[in-house]
């Protein structure tokens, strides 16, 4: 069974950094994708950045392009995301994602979640 483990929220101000981390076990798939989505309160889970680990491509949603920055580190299983100039309304719960052949900006197609970590930034 997958686990995915996140660490890494907490609060910050308007214009700081965080970074995510999420550290996957229990899986044997060569070819996935691993990533980021988003849930702010009374809001739909959004995606946000995403990791194809079979070639390296990064994707990520246009609310976050050149502030966000999503990398790995094979040997660990780990994905993380650095999260530059942020934004009040980056606020929300974080979920770490992974699936063998998502639709990749889709998170209901996403078959394993980590439990989530707050991401809070004030104004």
């Amino acid at each position: 069974q997958v686990q995915l483990v996140e660490s890494g929220g907490g609060l910050v101000q308007a214009g700081g950094s965080l970074r995510l981390s999420c550290a996957a076990s229990g899986h044997t798939f060569s070819k996935y994708f691993m990533g980021w989505f988003r849930q702010a309160p009374g809001k739909e889970r959004e995606f946000v950045a995403v990791l194809s680990w079979t070639n390296g491509r990064a994707y990520y949603a246009d609310s976050v392009k050149g502030r966000f920055t999503i990398s790995r580190d094979n040997a660990k299983d780990t994905v993380y995301l650095q999260m530059n100039n942020l934004k009040p309304e980056d606020t929300a719960v974080y979920y770490c994602a992974l699936d063998p052949s998502p639709v990749v900006t889709i998170a209901k197609t996403y078959r394993s979640w980590g439990q989530g970590t707050q991401v809070t930034v004030s104004s």
